[in-house]
């Protein structure tokens, strides 16, 4: 017999809503028995059947709910599932690189799937899918016939499943990087040993949008391996691209040799201290590009992080030209979209300029956002005008 799980009073109605977290603190008792991983039955404090989903006792996420009605999780299940999630990518128009399966907003928590080209990525990112991770690579073979697929399963958060950060080839060939064609540029992507799972494909249609106010000189901080950096340069005269990474730098290097700019110039170094040192020198752009990563992975680090995000739009805004632009972004969940326009409108106070909000985006189509489940949503992109 599984497990079955009842929760406290109340507590259904999270879970009733579209999340699909069931916290250990929330449950009034388990009944059955099982393994760690097993699919689990979750029902209200009266009675009432919620779902099914994998249960960790050594997770304070005790179940993560995916099935409410009476299917199970066998392979014509996930066959489904990612066939469904694939479908909608389709129907967007997406083709050589995206997101293909993007967890609980496709009703597969804790699973990501990235398609790049011929080659598919993987994120195992709970016990329960961790131990299915063959069962899905087969249905990822017969479904898509890839090339090849790579794990990037070597993220902390496993260590809060009690799994171990792992990385490697799960099927095929897979070579250290793929080329995908977005927005009608070549990238390189290197999916062995670069960010997340090679690349960043949410910002995509936001470089897009980049485009229309990156003229003149463009900085570009937080560079990674240069994607706003090459969309700036289709239209810029030049572009900074500035990392901490001398790797990113490599891979920008590469990636405009590859497009053949000759417009992009790389520059290493801690991008507040570069920034402060080109408002020492009196140093301005027409355009500034702040793609930061998460400076805050948890509640306890908002307070530090909105300073960090306040600090470096303050600078940034000081060394903007008059009637420039100044896109930021933000992709951390807990700096929500109102605290983080609090720490912009706090930084245009402080920074003597008037700035106007010309532009909101959040993270592309292919990264939906479940309504219940905030955590889904996360990117935070403003293009302002310093006037």
């Amino acid at each position: 017999m599984g497990y079955s799980v009842y929760l406290k009073k109340n507590e259904e109605k999270r879970i009733i809503g579209g999340h699909s977290w069931v916290y250990a603190n929330e449950v009034a008792r388990t009944e059955g028995k099982d393994k760690n991983g097993s699919l689990a039955s979750v029902f209200a404090s009266d009675g009432r059947f919620i779902g099914k989903g994998y249960i960790n006792h050594a997770s304070k996420i005790l179940v993560r709910i995916f099935i409410r009605n009476d299917e199970t999780d066998d392979r014509a299940f996930y066959l489904k599932k990612i066939r469904e999630a694939n479908d909608y990518r389709l129907r967007l128009g997406y083709s050589n690189c995206y997101r293909m399966v993007f967890a609980e907003a496709d009703g597969l928590p804790a699973l990501i799937i990235d398609k790049y080209g011929d080659y598919l990525v993987m994120q195992c990112l709970s016990l329960g899918i961790d131990m299915r991770k063959a069962m899905i690579c087969d249905c990822l073979i017969e479904l898509f016939s890839p090339k090849g697929i790579y794990e990037r399963s070597d993220v902390a958060v496993r260590k809060k499943e009690g799994l171990a950060e792992v990385k490697g080839l799960l099927y095929g060939e897979v070579p250290d990087y793929c080329e995908i064609c977005e927005n009608g540029i070549k990238m390189l992507v290197d999916v062995k040993n670069g960010q997340k799972t090679g690349y960043f494909l949410d910002q995509k249609e936001n470089r897009l949008a980049a485009r229309r106010y990156a003229k003149g000189e463009v900085l570009d901080c937080f560079c990674n391996s240069g994607g706003f950096s090459l969309n700036a340069a289709t239209v810029a005269q030049k572009v900074i691209a500035c990392d901490i990474s001398e790797l990113a730098l490599k891979n920008v290097r590469d990636n405009a040799e590859l497009n053949g700019f000759i417009n992009i110039e790389t520059l290493c170094g801690d991008v507040f201290d570069t920034l402060r040192a080109f408002k020492k020198e009196k140093r301005q752009f027409d355009t500034i590009i702040l793609d930061p990563p998460a400076f805050c992975k948890t509640a306890d680090e908002v307070r530090d992080a909105y300073r960090g995000y306040k600090d470096i739009n303050l600078t940034a805004m000081k060394i903007v030209k008059s009637g420039g632009f100044l896109i930021t972004c933000s992709c951390s969940h807990y700096m929500t979209a109102n605290l983080f326009e609090k720490a912009l409108q706090e930084a245009a106070r402080e920074s003597g300029r008037q700035v106007r909000c010309v532009e909101i985006k959040s993270q592309a189509p292919d990264h939906p956002a479940a309504l219940g489940a905030e955590e889904t949503s996360y990117l935070k992109f403003y293009v302002l005008n310093i006037i």
